[in-house]
């Protein structure tokens, strides 16, 4: 498929294309950095000579020799003939041992616009990272959105049928996984880009591992994503259906697990907020996948009547909207999500469809507890507009696609 220009990231990168500060693009693998870098670099090539601009692809066999810093700082400069700035792209980065050392050089000595990518939250931590400390801006880029999956079938004569958004719920939105038409061959892609995730970015970086406790701990944690997580609850599920063994699980291991899982973006972490006392809870919080298509291949089944499918595509798209996002916790009920730009606030239900009053009543009485008046809206795909009594409901597609949007106050 012809791809589409991902301009919600491009208009945040591209005043930052001369700017004195590394450009680090990061998200997991397969959510297209590589294409955005791309796109960043045929913009450049309309005013900037090509022979001042250098791509490196770290996945690349033609340059997996370049694999120290010492190494990579040979082959830029060998590229530097003059004193005109370079645009420099190193794609997956990772894979250079002590890169920090040669951006931190090349960003000392060289007139040059900095760009690198990586899979893996590690990218810029541990000790060398002090070495970028204040000289680097962070991108994180996630799977397309709904907005962007609808564009990309559009852009390729693809009918967008009615009930695209189931499609869009199930398996997500990774771009190549567009490619197929056939579910089966869906699966099989995202299974593939799962697999090599887990591989490249945590077997890899830790021998030391526990492949099958790994896989049974990720499976449990994407197969409930949305749901309250007990590092507990985690355990005691995995020790009672394990009767060799009743202290194979700690809570330790779980949270080192959920630790990797969260680094190579698989997962997005979320604090629950006391609406009440007005805080931030350290120790409760949910996890969201960052696309529905890794939970649905961890699923036995895909229900979506139980909105936690939906909850993990609306939890996104805040995030890509740049909101802070925590889930709501009342004295006697919760609220999905409190979502706030740092000031400003509104507080957000997300359910399937309300059909009857019990349901209507449910999904809007959750709000009944709140004495803040920062608005409330209902998220469901029911096609009338339900809102009453102060609180809007908004049609979950015309939200995902622009048509709608929140008013924080």
């Amino acid at each position: 498929m012809k791809t589409i220009k991902r301009e919600l990231y491009l208009s945040q990168i591209r005043k930052y294309y001369d700017i004195d500060l590394i450009k680090v693009l990061v998200g997991v693998r397969r959510a297209g950095k590589s294409v955005i870098l791309k796109q960043i670099i045929d913009e450049l090539k309309k005013s900037t000579d090509k022979k001042h601009i250098v791509y490196i692809n770290f996945e690349d066999l033609e340059y997996s020799e370049i694999d120290t810093a010492k190494k990579l700082n040979d082959a830029i400069k060998a590229r530097v003939v003059d004193s005109k700035k370079y645009y420099l792209f190193f794609d997956e980065i990772q894979h250079v041992q002590e890169f920090e050392k040669a951006l931190a050089s090349f960003k000392a000595t060289l007139n040059a616009s900095i760009f690198v990518t990586g899979s893996n939250s590690k990218l810029l931590s541990g000790e060398l990272a002090t070495l970028l400390v204040g000289r680097t801006v962070e991108f994180k880029i996630m799977p397309f959105s709904y907005y962007e999956a609808v564009q990309l079938l559009e852009k390729n004569k693809v009918e967008v049928s009615a009930d695209f958004i189931y499609n869009y719920i199930k398996w997500g939105g990774l771009p190549q996984r567009f490619d197929f038409t056939e579910e089966k061959n869906i699966k099989n892609y995202i299974e593939s880009v799962y697999s090599g995730i887990v591989e490249k970015d945590i077997y890899k970086r830790d021998s030391q591992i526990e492949k099958n406790k790994f896989n049974s701990v990720a499976s449990y944690i994407l197969s409930n994503a949305g749901k309250e997580f007990s590092a507990q609850s985690v355990v005691n599920y995995f020790n009672s259906n394990n009767e060799a063994n009743k202290k194979s699980f700690e809570k330790k291991t779980v949270y080192n697990y959920i630790d990797k899982l969260q680094k190579s973006y698989l997962i997005s972490r979320v604090k629950r907020f006391n609406i009440v006392g007005k805080e931030v809870l350290k120790t409760i919080e949910k996890h969201y996948a960052i696309d529905t298509g890794f939970r649905t291949i961890n699923t036995n089944l895909v229900n979506y009547e139980d909105t936690f499918f939906l909850e993990n595509i609306i939890y996104n798209e805040l995030i890509l909207r740049g909101y802070i996002v925590y889930t709501g916790k009342t004295y006697k009920s919760e609220i999905d999500f409190v979502v706030t730009d740092g000031k400003k606030k509104c507080f957000v239900q997300v359910s399937y469809l309300m059909p009857g009053q019990e349901t209507l009543k449910r999904e809007f009485g959750a709000f009944s507890p709140i004495k803040d008046s920062s608005p409330k809206y209902v998220l469901s795909l029911d096609k009338i507009d339900l809102s009453h009594d102060g609180i809007t409901h908004v049609n979950i597609e015309d939200f995902l696609l622009h048509k709608k949007d929140l008013f924080l106050a």
